[in-house]
């Protein structure tokens, strides 16, 4: 009897090799059936690990930042070339000062090569003109001062 080529993904391992023959697949130009399903099982084999073991919706989008930073060794000097943004708008999204504008997420998106949904999610930020509102839940607003 004939062994299977691929089996489901059990181990950390296992998830990284596949994810290289995958990426063999996809850049080697292969155009033929057998290619293209061997490239469509390996996608759902990843996938399904990717939806098990990943904790993105846990995160906040910074938080996810931070991790893929850590991951990859990254300082905050390196999102200013990767985002091509200036380095005080990253240290005010870093510092929860400011939110992610479409074009970061879409960046952040391609080069993380995770779905944009993952940056697009609302979180609480730190707008030094509301720190007078105590237990305030500010999602990605600021509050207008009117004074009377």
């Amino acid at each position: 009897m004939e062994s299977l080529k691929y089996k489901i993904i059990t181990n950390k391992a296992q998830y990284k090799e596949y994810s290289n023959v995958l990426e063999h697949l996809v850049f080697s130009g292969s155009k033929d059936r057998n290619t293209k399903d061997e490239i469509a099982l390996l996608t759902l084999l990843i996938e399904k690990w990717d939806t098990e073991h990943n904790n993105f919706n846990e995160l906040d989008p910074v938080q996810l930042i931070h991790s893929f930073m850590v991951d990859r060794k990254l300082q905050a000097k390196d999102l200013v070339d990767i985002l091509k943004i200036s380095k005080g708008y990253i240290s005010d999204i870093l510092n929860y000062k400011k939110g992610l504008s479409k074009e970061v997420i879409r960046k952040l998106s391609a080069y993380f090569k995770v779905s944009q949904e993952a940056f697009n999610r609302p979180y609480k930020l730190v707008v030094p003109e509301n720190a007078y509102l105590r237990n305030a839940s500010v999602m990605n607003t600021k509050k207008e001062l009117v004074l009377a």
